[in-house]
């Protein structure tokens, strides 16, 4: 019963932070651009298209009014045909957004083995060379902007040493895979097409590194600092002098113990990397949903850019919502209250 009302309110406020993301976006982009409808009809607009666009769109009501016939358009579902790509806004979010979701979850990946190993590692070695290595540099890229590290990683192994490729989702000459679940690497995995899957994967390590290194360092702080306050329990004490391997002390007490708060601390990451994805795929032209997005505000294509933000939005509610639910499961001395 408690969980049931914990959900209940946690879903009133994922719609209230949605429809205030939504309505602050929405009053932006038009305070930016007023009249899109002659930046949508092209380089040389024709009245009778202008007027046309500015029909579809409702341009000529009054804000307010135009905000309503797009919130009942989201909830619909029918978020019309885009007007620069001449497609339904749906499908556009079908084909990019998977993508932006591969690389969040290879990010993910990077971070988890990362942050938990360079935490146990410094906090197994605390006040020494290598733990304050390991800080000064987790300290370092997660203080840099994430346009930095990707243009640095960029730089320093795709031109300088050319072990990776430093743009793109995929070699072009080579056939994508048919859309299953519209992630390039798992779709080429799962119909065996090994070329596509090998170049795929190699174009998606630099902009899965360079989105990790900018957040891993939360979590290989938090680990160690939780290790260190563990070291000093009683059982931690007990488990020593019942003559426990210093290996077995270390992974299956200590570490074990201090992933409890670094569990929901990933979830939260995870929608930090949803909507940090922007800019490190448009530097590496991964052509996800921070791609188009980007593309969009570039265009004064603010259907879109609504469209794009509200599932993003949806993403980041839906993982801090997860991250609580977690938080209270690993842990039953936490209640949900």
């Amino acid at each position: 019963m408690r969980l049931a009302s914990f959900l209940i309110r946690r879903s009133i406020n994922m719609v209230i932070t949605v429809l205030g993301v939504i309505f602050i976006m929405f009053v932006i982009t038009h305070v930016i651009t007023p009249n899109p409808a002659v930046a949508w009809a092209g380089p040389h607009p024709v009245p009778s298209i202008v007027e046309a666009i500015t029909k579809e769109y409702h341009l000529n009501d009054p804000v307010y009014v135009q905000f309503y016939y797009f919130l009942i358009a989201v909830f619909q579902g029918n978020w019309g045909e885009d007007p620069m790509y001449h497609q339904p806004i749906i499908q556009l979010i079908d084909v990019y957004f998977p993508r932006t979701l591969e690389l969040t979850i290879a990010a993910m990946i990077v971070i988890i083995i990362l942050g938990i190993l360079t935490g146990a590692i410094a906090a197994v070695h605390k006040n020494t060379p290598t733990d304050y290595t390991i800080r000064a540099f987790y300290l370092v890229t997660w203080s840099m902007p994430p346009f930095l590290v990707a243009m640095l990683l960029q730089l320093a192994i795709a031109y300088g040493l050319r072990l990776l490729p430093a743009t793109g989702l995929a070699n072009p000459l080579l056939p994508p895979p048919k859309p299953i679940t519209g992630m390039p690497t798992i779709d080429a995995l799962i119909e065996g097409d090994w070329p596509y899957f090998w170049s795929s994967l190699r174009h998606l390590i630099l902009p899965a590194t360079a989105l990790a290194l900018v957040a891993f360092g939360i979590i290989s702080r938090l680990i160690r600092n939780s290790m260190i306050d563990i070291a000093s329990k009683p059982f931690i004490r007990t488990a020593i002098m019942k003559g426990l391997k210093d290996r077995d002390v270390v992974f299956r007490h200590m570490l074990r113990n201090a992933l409890i708060p670094a569990i929901t601390v990933l979830a939260l990451t995870f929608a930090s990397l949803l909507a940090g994805a922007v800019v490190i795929e448009d530097v590496f032209s991964w052509t996800g949903m921070g791609w188009l997005l980007t593309q969009a505000l570039y265009q004064q294509d603010y259907p879109l850019v609504m469209a794009g933000t509200f599932i993003v939005a949806i993403g980041v509610v839906i993982a801090n919502l997860v991250a609580d639910i977690l938080y209270a499961v690993v842990d039953p001395r936490i209640k949900l209250e």
